[in-house]
């Protein structure tokens, strides 16, 4: 009996320009994605990804303390209080990033990921943030994460997070997994310039070095009053071979992507490669010197 799944990538535009009140925004960008969320579900969807900080710009573009005003508790915030919901109304687990407040002055990019009962499974927080021009401020919002690498025993199988710049970041890749994860998500907001033609290169080349599934958002359009450039969009699926199941080429629109995934396929791929098998840990010691 074959293991068939149905995912979901949701990535979406801004509502509201990013000049507008940080809650107006946020407010908009949540009514939107419960909608976007319905029709994922509508599709049959049995697990969806939200692209990162999915209820605000990417406001790491300024260094301006109101940003802070965005961050929530986790699980006891209202968004993810409302995602658990709506976990449970479709029958869908949900990877949801959320700027988290583990404490005033604290502050992580973190997913929470929901089962599809409701129930909050735990969460991911960003490990490498970076700082660079041109807009990339980091990290003036958010700590370095400091949960490790966990996978989750989710109704549709082991789901593991990757955010953004983690992308770029190989090792973190392997130990999800090292950890069992079947599916990894990486919800990003990453625009045109210098990495665009990674995009499509480095989370392949993980899921064929780690033989699982990638789900990858990103965010699309341009986002005044900044500018720094096009989210390009582009979300796609692509299986333990590294080959593209299914994406988007909208760079500036909203779009869902849907995808049916054979988890059974990891094992197949696995018995004939056996990358798992072949590591040697014991020669790897130069990858964790000071």
């Amino acid at each position: 009996m074959t293991r068939n799944i149905r995912g979901a990538l949701i990535q979406a535009t801004l509502c509201e320009d990013a000049t507008a009140p940080p809650e107006a925004i946020k407010r908009a960008m949540i009514d939107k994605h419960v909608g976007l969320i319905a029709d994922a579900a509508g599709q049959g969807a049995q697990v969806c990804c939200l692209q990162e900080l999915f209820y605000g710009p990417y406001f790491c573009a300024e260094q301006d303390p109101k940003w802070y005003g965005l961050t929530e508790q986790i699980p006891d915030g209202p968004t993810t209080q409302l995602m658990c919901e709506l976990a449970k109304q479709h029958k869908m687990v949900l990877v949801v990033p959320i700027y988290e407040e583990e404490l005033p002055g604290v502050y992580y990019n973190t997913a929470a990921v929901i089962d599809a009962d409701g129930t909050y499974l735990g969460k991911f927080r960003k490990i490498h943030i970076p700082h660079c021009q041109p807009g990339f401020f980091e990290k003036f919002y958010f700590r370095p994460g400091n949960l490790g690498y966990p996978v989750f025993d989710t109704a549709v199988g082991k789901v593991g997070v990757y955010i953004c710049y983690d992308r770029h970041f190989p090792d973190g890749a392997r130990c999800l997994g090292l950890n069992g994860a079947e599916i990894v998500f990486n919800p990003s907001a990453t625009v045109a310039g210098l990495s665009e033609y990674l995009w499509k290169l480095e989370q392949p080349a993980h899921a064929v070095a780690n033989q699982y599934f990638v789900g990858a958002i990103n965010r699309p359009g341009n986002e005044a009053p900044w500018n720094i450039g096009e989210f390009y969009g582009q979300s796609y699926f692509c299986d333990p071979r590294g080959q593209f199941i299914a994406q988007t080429e909208e760079r500036t629109a909203d779009a869902i992507v849907i995808a049916d995934m054979d988890l059974d396929l990891i094992r197949e791929v696995r018995n004939t490669w056996q990358f798992f098998r072949d590591r040697r840990p014991e020669t790897y010691g130069a990858l964790v010197a000071p």
